[in-house]
């Protein structure tokens, strides 16, 4: 049985955000109901909005001009609900409204085109029509007289990206933005980890968006964010109390794009489609448009450990890229929308941390112009997960330095890389890593425990495990696999997992990587996509068929993490061809044997960016 250990919230902060949050003014309350309406876009197309306007507590005691934050959502601005029912209206939105309207900001939450209340229909998955929609309202806010003139905007997932295209348009409004759970780049971040396909994501999303966009509302009961009975399709606008313009815009949405036939299509990064040369998965990538990002705009990027497939990679890179910009980046013991505390050793199962607070404190620096002491913190804070503590650093990585571990004879994994070998696995196409990991949540299936049944798994992997440590160590980085491998067929996918094997034999998942080999070309990084771990194009051009029993170096970066390990402890790295829970085949029907070397100058071994912990 795991046993909780106390989790240290103070020593990285000067101020830290629940004390931050405790001494900041509330002064203002939600109004009964927003101001909604029809926004006219270029085109015609005509987007749905609520408005919440702060009205003061006290009269005569608070302004009347405020600071602004946009949600772009494609979930619902709000939802219509039966008479007399519970449950709030805006699940998708809810929590920033409550939360930052009291505190003196303007909150004005819009359906992207093709969804909700509002017309058109949805052409790409974060189309860049709803980029260019973006900085048309905008241009409204500035107008109105509740307004200061001064924009930020902030979601998780979809409004997290959707707030990085807005500050990409260069409105000169646009002052900061809070990226939560948000993709730089939706082809690796999202939908194809090491250039290998998610293929339950893409289902899962199209249901989802068919439940939503096609007002098919029996069928929401299937995601638990959705699945109030009550609910009874968007809520129309205020100038259409009978819903006649909603029902013109829910037809409308009937020729919105499928996840199911648009996703696949994109198999190579930046690959334009056949029917539209200027279009490819750059251009549902917040990367791709980061060059327009004036470097007067504030970002707080933020992320978990088990945020999917790779969100925390895009927090970091965003962090990266934009180096020029006043920037923050947060990453956190979270899943998805840091809805659970994922650690092993956590004291409750919903994230207990304040982390709206620390968005509130970077926008009222950035926004409100207050005094928050944030220029006096460090710009990165990171969860060391069995720690259970909050860490800060002066720059990603946080530790720069590597402790090197080989693959050695008899499945050892040891400091020096040894005499010459080679170890060859046969793929298992049905090998899996469960129902309970860091996909689910982005497919919108409701999790709770993260990799409760690690123990035994390994087994069936390619296995080399380390001696027991002598002393408690800290990983804080990305670990980098540095692998020299054959395989039996002209393509294989490769999936490179830690594990923590304590004392007692308790094993614990502490993260992965995984790569399709046909991608196993680096290149420099772009300025718009920086990294400190292995960078790949993923393009066609790229690719490339492995000659069957050719050894071959590949490095590949794991997901980054931030871990304490055990005195006692031992440190297993296993590798796998096959994740059939998750992935599809690669190659289809024809599972490789891989052969790795080991040791003299072909020493497969890993990377960890790990050092002992001080006394």
């Amino acid at each position: 049985m795991t046993t909780p250990i106390q989790t240290s919230h103070t020593n990285a902060w000067s101020i830290p955000p629940h004390d931050y949050e405790a001494q900041r003014p509330v002064a203002y309350r939600l109004p009964d109901a927003p101001a909604s309406r029809y926004l006219t876009m270029r085109d015609g197309c005509r987007l749905a909005i609520d408005v919440y306007v702060p009205e003061p507590l006290n009269e005569g005691g608070s302004t009347t001009q405020h600071p602004t934050l946009t949600l772009f959502t494609p979930y619902y601005r709000r939802f219509k609900m039966a008479a007399n029912a519970e449950g709030d209206r805006g699940p998708n939105t809810a929590k920033f409204r409550d939360y930052f309207v009291p505190r003196g900001y303007v909150v004005v939450v819009i359906d992207v085109r093709g969804t909700g209340a509002s017309f058109g229909t949805r052409d790409s998955f974060r189309s860049p029509k709803e980029r260019d929609d973006s900085r048309e309202v905008v241009d409204w806010i500035v107008a109105q007289p509740w307004s200061d003139g001064k924009v930020g905007a902030t979601g998780i997932s979809y409004p997290g990206a959707a707030s990085d295209f807005l500050a990409s348009t260069g409105h000169p409004a646009v002052k900061a933005i809070a990226p939560l759970f948000a993709v730089w780049d939706t082809y690796t971040d999202n939908y194809f980890p090491g250039g290998i396909q998610l293929k339950a994501l893409t289902q899962s999303y199209d249901d989802l968006m068919v439940a939503l966009d096609h007002d098919q509302r029996h069928m929401l009961h299937r995601f638990v964010y959705y699945a109030n009975p009550a609910y009874e399709g968007p809520q129309p606008v205020d100038e259409d109390p009978n819903g006649e313009l909603l029902k013109q815009a829910i037809t409308e949405h009937l020729g919105n794009f499928r996840q199911t036939e648009f996703m696949p299509e994109f198999k190579f990064r930046e690959e334009a489609l056949p029917y539209d040369a200027a279009f490819s998965s750059a251009s549902f990538s917040p990367y791709a448009t980061s060059g327009g990002v004036r470097e007067d705009v504030a970002i707080l990027s933020m992320s978990g450990w088990m945020d999917g497939a790779g969100y925390s990679n895009a927090a970091i890179s965003r962090f990266l890229t934009l180096d020029k910009n006043p920037r923050h980046l947060v990453l956190g013991p979270w899943d998805h929308g840091a809805r659970i505390d994922v650690s092993p050793w956590r004291t409750s199962t919903m994230a207990d941390f304040p982390w709206l607070a620390e968005v509130l404190r970077f926008f009222d620096h950035y926004l409100m112009g207050l005094d928050t002491s944030l220029a006096d913190e460090a710009p990165v804070h990171y969860f060391s997960l069995h720690a259970q503590a909050w860490k800060s650093a002066a720059q990603w990585p946080p530790e720069p330095e590597h402790t090197t571990l080989h693959f050695a004879a008899d499945g050892a994994l040891t400091a020096q890389a040894g005499t010459a070998g080679e170890d060859t696995c046969q793929v298992d196409f049905s090998l899996g890593t469960g129902a309970g990991t860091r996909y689910e949540r982005i497919a919108a299936i409701n999790s709770t425990e993260y990799y409760p049944d690690w123990q035994g798994r390994t087994d069936r992997m390619l296995s080399f495990t380390s001696a027991p440590l002598t002393a408690p160590a800290e990983l804080a980085g990305h670990v980098i696999a540095d692998l020299w491998f054959s395989a039996s067929e002209p393509d294989a996918a490769l999936f490179v997992y830690l594990t923590e094997i304590e004392a007692d034999g308790t094993e614990r998942y502490v993260t992965e990587g995984l790569l399709r080999a046909l991608h196993r070309k680096e290149t420099p990084c772009p300025d718009t996509y920086r990294t400190t771990w292995p960078f790949r194009t993923f393009t066609r051009q790229d690719a490339a068929p492995l000659v069957p029993g050719r050894v071959e170096h590949i490095r590949l970066g794991l997901l980054p993490v931030a871990w304490q390990f055990a005195a006692g402890s031992r440190i297993r790295v296993s590798v796998a061809g096959a994740d059939a829970d998750h992935c599809g085949q690669v190659p289809h029907g024809r599972p490789p044997a891989l052969t790795f070397t080991r040791g003299a100058d072909r020493a497969s071994r890993i990377a960890l960016p790990m050092r002992p912990v001080s006394a």
